[in-house]
């Protein structure tokens, strides 16, 4: 008889290794492998492990980290940063310094709309008993932050709500794409957060989308909205809501106007007509005129600021859309040269990317300190 074939493996033997297999009987003199004589012996039940696997929780996501509001401010003015830093380092890293380079220094920060007299400012400290000397890139953008801090540190105001005036009246103008209405519900969520009462004014009446938004906004911070349908006649509107907002003793009013460019004569007359229907029913209004501008715009923001002081009396400003591709020195340049307060600025969408102006931390954001 010939020795038995190697032990086969039975079903537990292939899943639980070291499991007993069912013995077989010799081999049939057979050609056919598949005619194998099965004992009746039932095979024995292999031993199941004590030890059951658990299965595992997948870890939780991490919550991403919200940035802090200098953090988001320092990527906001992150290309203005990034242009004044790098050419700072390459000017500085080879070069003593000397007139030439100066004037390449007067040529970045021209370039970076930090407008002359701010220029000069910078230029002149730096070069203050410094000629033939080394002077590294880090001092050079310290001298830029306090530079820049220096002018804008008299123009950085709060926007104030005096309880004498029921209500206090302020109106929001600017062209159009600056974000006169998101701001205006981000101003409402402030004063409302405060314990204010606020009234919203729908005064952008030639787009169906403004009166709509501020409708949003109203419903978000719990503020009326005073609206007509669209193409009405917004110093109309004005009237009714002063009207509204003195009967119902709200705290604030916040006016939205349709967005006007500067350069359009019969536009700016309408905005100028707004503010002569308010005064006949409250001399002193509106309290505050807040020009929204767009931190993208870069140089024409001057004109803005020229144009719709002259024309409609602007007391303020507030910046949008610091959004990384912001030409944010634009706004030092505005401060030299005007010296109107600058309320906020904002850096995204939401409320509270809505904050007050700092002077400091905008001066140690654009020079990258």
């Amino acid at each position: 008889m010939s020795e038995p074939k190697e032990k086969g493996k039975g079903l537990f033997g292939r899943f639980f290794k070291g499991g007993a297999a069912a013995p077989v009987a010799p081999e049939k003199e057979a050609t056919d492998e598949a005619s194998i004589a099965v004992s009746d012996d039932k095979p024995p039940i292999a031993e199941v492990p004590t030890t059951v696997p658990v299965p595992v929780a997948p870890a939780p996501k991490a919550e991403p980290v919200k940035q802090s509001w200098f953090q988001r401010l320092k990527s906001g003015l992150g290309k203005t940063s990034s242009k004044l830093t790098t050419g700072i380092t390459d000017l500085f890293s080879k070069r003593k310094l000397d007139a030439e380079t100066l004037d390449d220094l007067e040529d970045l920060l021209i370039q970076s709309d930090l407008g002359l007299e701010t220029t000069s400012r910078i230029t002149a400290a730096i070069g203050k008993g410094r000629f033939e000397k080394g002077i590294s890139a880090e001092e050079v953008r310290s001298v830029l932050s306090a530079e820049v801090e220096r002018v804008l540190a008299p123009v950085a105001k709060p926007l104030v709500i005096d309880p004498s005036r029921k209500p206090h009246v302020i109106m929001m103008v600017g062209v159009n794409g600056t974000g006169k209405t998101t701001t205006i519900g981000k101003l409402a969520t402030k004063f409302r957060a405060e314990g204010k009462t606020v009234l919203l004014a729908a005064g952008d009446t030639f787009r169906a989308a403004a009166i709509d938004q501020l409708k949003v906004w109203g419903e978000r911070t719990g503020c009326p909205v005073v609206a007509r349908e669209v193409g009405g006649d917004s110093s109309g509107l004005a009237f009714d809501a002063l009207k509204q907002a003195q009967a119902s003793g709200a705290d604030v009013l916040l006016l939205d106007t349709a967005g006007r460019l500067q350069n359009k004569q019969v536009l700016m007359e309408e905005l100028e007509k707004v503010t002569r229907v308010l005064k006949k029913i409250d001399p002193s209004a509106p309290h505050d005129v807040v020009l929204v501008l767009d931190a993208t715009t870069g140089q024409n923001a001057l004109q803005q600021v020229e144009v719709f002081r002259d024309r409609a009396g602007v007391t303020g400003l507030v910046m949008t859309k610091l959004d990384g591709t912001a030409r944010g020195g634009i706004l030092v340049a505005i401060a030299a040269k005007f010296g109107l307060p600058v309320h906020a600025i904002g850096v995204g969408e939401s409320a509270d990317d809505l904050q007050p102006f700092s002077a400091q931390d905008f001066a140690n954001a654009i020079a990258g300190t």
